[in-house]
């Protein structure tokens, strides 16, 4: 049994790799979306997350679009962009519920970009820079998602900060922070692969 702990610490200590990397990396920008510390940014990026089947955002989905509608009434964004798939693997429109979220916020409409191309967090990051133009971004998700959210924002060229709403301790939450080691392990193989293949190569 004994020579198996150091196998297993390794394997361990392996797979929090680019977990603990993405977080030690962000948090100086990383901060609750209530704190005074965000240096102004082009747009608020409010990434996509569950819609129930009746249209409504899921609470970590209004979460995050509260979260943006807070820093652009603060003056610290122009503009909200939510990225999401306007077809999700259930059919439904994350971008249709956050833009009605944010309304009803009082983000106007002229204020809001939609990109309703985000279908994971890589794509909604490179269509900011790529297809938006945007320079600097302050990312809204929950608090679990941003050292990673980041991490590919940064990968792009965006200058990233990240705000995050309430913990919420809840089941769903404890769920999140363990998906994060295996999809940041995936997020640094894809950010690998893009800095050694060239930005026009087949993909």
């Amino acid at each position: 049994m004994k020579p198996l702990l150091p196998l297993a610490a390794a394997t361990v200590g392996a797979l929090a790799a680019p977990q603990a990397y993405a977080r030690a990396s962000s948090l100086g920008d990383r901060h609750p979306a209530s704190a005074a510390t965000f240096r102004a940014a082009d747009a608020a990026m409010v990434l996509g997350a569950r819609v129930w089947p009746d249209g409504r955002p899921s609470r970590f989905l209004r979460q995050r679009v509260e979260a943006g509608a807070a820093l652009y009434h603060r003056g610290l964004v122009a503009r909200l962009l939510l990225t999401g798939a306007a077809r999700n693997r259930e059919g439904l429109d994350e971008t249709e519920a956050m833009a009605r979220t944010a309304l009803a916020l009082g983000v106007p409409e002229a204020d809001l970009l939609v990109d309703g191309s985000g279908h994971d967090t890589r794509a909604s990051a490179r269509n900011a820079r790529e297809r938006l133009g945007l320079a600097g971004v302050i990312v809204c998700t929950q608090e679990f998602h941003l050292p990673r959210a980041m991490w590919l924002c940064r990968s792009v060229g965006l200058d990233a900060q990240g705000a995050y709403p309430p913990v919420l301790a809840r089941r769903h939450t404890l769920i999140g922070y363990g998906r994060e080691l295996p999809a940041t392990w995936k997020a640094a193989l894809e950010i690998a692969r893009d800095t050694v293949a060239p930005r026009d190569a087949p993909r």
